[in-house]
């Protein structure tokens, strides 16, 4: 019985045997190619059509050498190293790519000697759908990154900051210069002043233009969700979380620019965490152990007075130092007078463009009205307000009667004086008051009905918003601490 017993065992064991040397011979004959490499991961064999394919005209020229030397992306060196086969995988090539299986060889005591991999393609016509799903999903893949470059790109330049006064050139000067470095840079100015055109400016001036540019709107963000939105999240790390997981702004923008606007909203608790970020270069995504190694250059940008902030203990005093290493204020449209006219021309090719209404002129005095006006929305309000005198106007020259009525409170002087002044010369052909008007208001009548229309409009955008300051500012475009601020100065009660 035990002779018998032994027969059958030498029997399996040369059963089992010729089985392997079969599969090889079959997996040889029927793959793409073969490769083996020993302990060090260097070729020791690999079949003739498989190295004509790397470009080795002889099979001979590739033994002794790296496997990485041979096959590009190789990775039957990890398969020596960790001694576990990877039984499918994709090898991409300089063609089409290749569906691999890498396996270890080992010795009677188990150690790992080598391994052997077989690229598996021609001959198995039953991977066509998988090779074609693989296609299709890889174009769309490398089309979905170039959309993301391409949105993730600086947008305006330097040429975008219209103007020649001595305050917008000095702006330049000096982003220029901060272009130029690696240090963070802190935007100052009130809101609409153009802190974020700025911001595309400089990184597209700079050596990371190539790189992404990622915004956050700190403002814009409710705070719960701030920390998810920088530093990411893994699938289910809090109720709600994205199943997937939740990539942060910090690791999109890597090897580019992260610009924050509004950073004088952030939370403190949020601060200390940034801090820690900018100093050690890392982070880890909540619910995770993974660190993150970050490549990130900071721009910054509030509308608030950040020194008052760190004196009211609502800004960490050392985040303010970190960031405000260079500091560019964005100076208001009050203070470059000289800029007006450049700018509106400017913003009327645009809306001619975009609307493709034709191309208003602006009369002299219509130019002596946007010059007289103290802008407490910057560029924005400008914007705003020569698009509502593109839509509405019925000349193809814009005067400063029709166009006054669209700024500020205006509307409703004009419309009291012709109700004061009666029916209008039909014959003037400019709209303009004859010589018996009256004469226009005071500078300080004028500054005194504008804190009287703002005061109603912020009264009514609180009302709407239930008295939620935040909600209102989101609803009307401005910064939440910049609403503050002007709530305290009109002595608005919430």
């Amino acid at each position: 019985m035990e002779i018998q017993t032994t027969a059958l065992l030498a029997d399996y064991d040369r059963v089992r045997k010729l089985a392997m040397q079969s599969l090889f011979q079959s997996l040889e004959k029927y793959s793409e190619g073969t490769v083996i490499v020993d302990r060090n991961a260097r070729v020791v064999w690999i079949n003739r059509h498989y190295a004509a394919r790397f470009g080795f005209d002889d099979p001979m020229a590739a033994i002794g050498l790296d496997c990485e030397a041979v096959i590009p992306n190789s990775m039957m060196r990890e398969v020596v190293n960790g001694g576990e086969p990877i039984l499918l995988d994709i090898l991409e090539t300089d063609r089409e790519p290749i569906v691999v299986t890498r396996v270890p060889i080992k010795d009677d005591a188990g150690t790992t000697i080598g391994a052997v991999g077989f690229a598996l393609f021609d001959g198995l016509k039953s991977l066509s759908p998988l090779f074609s799903q693989y296609a299709r999903l890889r174009a769309e893949l490398i089309s979905t990154r170039q959309s993301l470059a391409q949105v993730r790109r600086a947008k305006y330049s330097f040429s975008s900051l219209i103007g020649t006064s001595a305050a917008i050139i000095e702006v330049k000067r000096q982003a220029r210069r901060a272009a130029r470095l690696a240090s963070p840079v802190l935007l100052l100015g009130e809101t609409g002043t153009g802190k974020e055109l700025l911001a595309h400016a400089i990184h597209g001036a700079s050596g990371r233009a190539d790189g992404p540019l990622v915004t956050v709107n700190v403002a814009a963000i409710p705070d719960t969700l701030l920390e998810v939105e920088f530093f990411g999240a893994e699938a289910g790390a809090y109720t709600g979380a994205d199943r997937k997981g939740r990539i942060g702004k910090f690791e999109l923008a890597q090897g580019g620019t992260l610009f924050l606007d509004e950073i004088g909203d952030m939370p403190l608790a949020l601060q200390g965490k940034l801090l820690r970020v900018l100093q050690e270069q890392e982070f880890e995504p909540l619910g995770s152990n993974r660190i993150v190694r970050t490549d990130v250059r900071i721009i910054a940008a509030t509308s608030a007075d950040l020194p008052a902030l760190v004196a009211q203990g609502r800004f960490r005093a050392d985040l303010y130092y970190r960031i405000n290493v260079l500091t560019i204020r964005v100076p208001p449209l009050r203070e470059r007078l000289a800029d007006i006219e450049a700018m509106a021309y400017a913003i009327l090719d645009k809306l001619s463009v975009e609307s493709g209404a034709v191309h208003l002129e602006l009369d002299r005095d219509a130019l002596a009205v946007l010059c007289a006006y103290s802008w407490p929305g910057n560029v924005r309000e400008l914007r705003n307000t020569l698009e509502r005198a593109v839509l509405l106007s019925e000349n193809e020259r814009i005067d400063a009667r029709s166009l006054a009525r669209f700024i500020g409170e205006g509307r409703g002087q004009i419309e009291a004086e012709d109700d004061a002044r009666g029916p209008v010369d039909t014959d003037n052909r400019r709209g303009e008051p004859t010589a018996a008007a009256p004469d226009r208001a005071s500078a300080q009548q004028y500054d005194e009905a504008m804190q009287d229309f703002e005061r109603r409009f912020l009264a009514d955008a609180l009302r709407a918003a239930d008295g939620h300051v935040a909600n209102a500012a989101a609803r009307i475009g401005m910064a939440r601490a910049t609403l503050y601020r002007r709530i305290v100065a009109l002595g608005i009660e919430v």
